[in-house]
């Protein structure tokens, strides 16, 4: 019987340990989609204890908090961080079998030392011993330098000023850390927030927001100005993608209509979304761009939650939305024009999985090895079964060799365990392979696969700037 989270976890036979010990463990970690605040890292934040780090905005571990039967107070309410922390202490047992009982486990040794199981009883203990690190020495340089972070790549709103970035790229930071263009509120016509989001639009870009050409021309400078500051991936998370057809005349009138305040129509929303999707990919194409799209998530599906703690706060579910007609029409009209860019697509739901691994081969373009990638299990797939599906259906219909691997998507600097997590899983099903016959026992062979996917792959593929961010300007 093997012992629990041991230096062979998750690793079923010798050829995996020797793969992932030899070729996966060392690789640098290249987190080129995360939720990591750019004020913490520029300000070289230390975290006062593990409530901090580890809690406060981690909506995995509040869900799992409220389905114990846990107050909302010692979720995201009054209780102290002690309180809340002991709260979630007594709920670690009962999430026995499910990822979050890994992970917990995984961050309390590799960022602490710690081996003991976390319940109520040694939660005092690890409390104390986790905190007396953070103090010590476990700030966010210190995290990024001691998992080997080459990059980090937050997720941005076009109307961030971007003045963190600066400052993380005038320090003496190793790890690179650039923006990502998330300009999901530019497709939000109709919403409340929309008007007021194109106010703060019009300030940060120095224009007279009047009409849709003088709105693309303030997107078009903000997306100008992230890329002088290193950006080189755009992001939207979608429930599907935008592809019926909206001319330009078209979209300047659902424009006018919402900057006067007046009702949009669900049909305006959609031909005024898709004429965006196509303007944004257009941008990123001219620019040597990677598009990332995040699909199939139905967000904030409780109203009085929604209403009472916002949005991100752990009630998001699968969504059951029609993906392929929607995709693949999306990156044909960009084909067409000869302006698609490099892309990424994320699907939430598994029922997906082959469709966005087959749907991703029909648009290779025979120049650029990989230039539609099949991206890493996400959100509720990104577990152990969640990340073998995706694994295998990617080696199933393309090409396993070319995948740029795994990132954090995370809000929480505790997260790089991840990738160790990932990286075990990869080798084992390698190494399963090999055990079977399947796969030729060839190091040179195989570590080449494995480095490649960890790592090499992805810095290849992503052609993000060598230099700090002011001298890529």
């Amino acid at each position: 019987m093997n012992g629990f989270l041991t230096e062979n976890f998750l690793l079923s036979n010798d050829a995996a340990r020797r793969f992932y010990h030899q070729f996966a463990a060392s690789q640098p970690i290249l987190d080129y989609h995360c939720h990591l605040s750019p004020r913490d890292i520029a300000e070289d934040r230390r975290f006062a204890n593990l409530f901090e780090i580890w809690l406060e905005g981690d909506h995995y571990k509040w869900r799992a908090m409220r389905a114990n039967g846990v107050a909302e107070k010692y979720i995201t309410g009054d209780a102290t961080p002690y309180e809340k922390f002991l709260a979630w202490a007594r709920t670690v047992p009962y999430t026995l079998r499910n990822p979050l009982y890994h992970w917990t486990h995984l961050e309390l040794q590799r960022y602490f030392g710690i081996t003991e199981l976390l319940d109520e009883k040694s939660a005092p203990s690890i409390w104390e011993r986790a905190n007396a690190a953070l103090a010590d020495k476990l700030t966010t340089h210190a995290i990024l330098q001691k998992f080997r972070v080459e990059v980090v790549c937050t997720t941005d709103d076009p109307t961030d000023d971007l003045r963190h970035h600066q400052t993380i790229a005038k320090s003496n930071l190793p790890t690179r850390v650039f923006p990502a263009f998330r300009p999901d509120k530019a497709l939000s016509i109709g919403d409340a927030e929309f008007v007021p989001w194109i106010e703060q639009l019009s300030r940060v870009a120095n224009v007279d927001i009047r009409n849709l050409e003088t709105f693309l021309q303030a997107l078009h400078a903000r997306h100008d100005y992230f890329h002088s500051l290193g950006c080189r991936l755009s992001d939207h998370g979608l429930e599907h993608c935008y592809a019926t057809p909206c001319s330009e005349r078209a979209a300047a009138a659902i424009f006018s209509k919402a900057r006067e305040d007046q009702s949009i129509t669900a049909d305006e929303h959609t031909q005024f979304a898709s004429f965006m999707m196509l303007f944004f990919g257009r941008l990123d194409a001219e620019k040597g761009w990677t598009k990332q799209l995040h699909l199939g998530a139905q967000r904030n599906v409780n109203t009085p939650a929604r209403r009472k703690l916002g949005a991100d706060a752990g009630f998001d579910a699968i969504g059951d939305f029609p993906q392929g007609a929607h995709l693949s029409a999306y990156l044909d009209l960009l084909s067409q024009e000869n302006a698609l860019p490099q892309m990424i697509l994320y699907n939430v739901n598994p029922a997906d999985t082959f469709q966005f691994a087959t749907l991703i081969g029909c648009f290779q373009d025979g120049e650029r090895p990989g230039k539609i990638q099949y991206g890493s299990a996400w959100w509720f797939l990104d577990q152990k079964q969640g990340i073998t599906a995706q694994i295998e259906a990617l080696s199933n219909t393309g090409l396993l060799s070319r995948f740029i691997g795994m990132v954090t998507d995370s809000r929480s600097f505790m997260s790089y365990p991840r990738h160790e997590y990932f990286r075990r899983i990869l080798c084992d099903l390698i190494a399963q392979d090999v055990m079977r016959g399947e796969l030729p026992d060839d190091d040179a062979l195989l570590g080449r696969l494995i480095r490649d996917i960890c790592y090499g792959n992805a810095r290849q593929y992503l052609q993000l700037p060598t230099g700090r961010l002011h001298e890529s300007r």
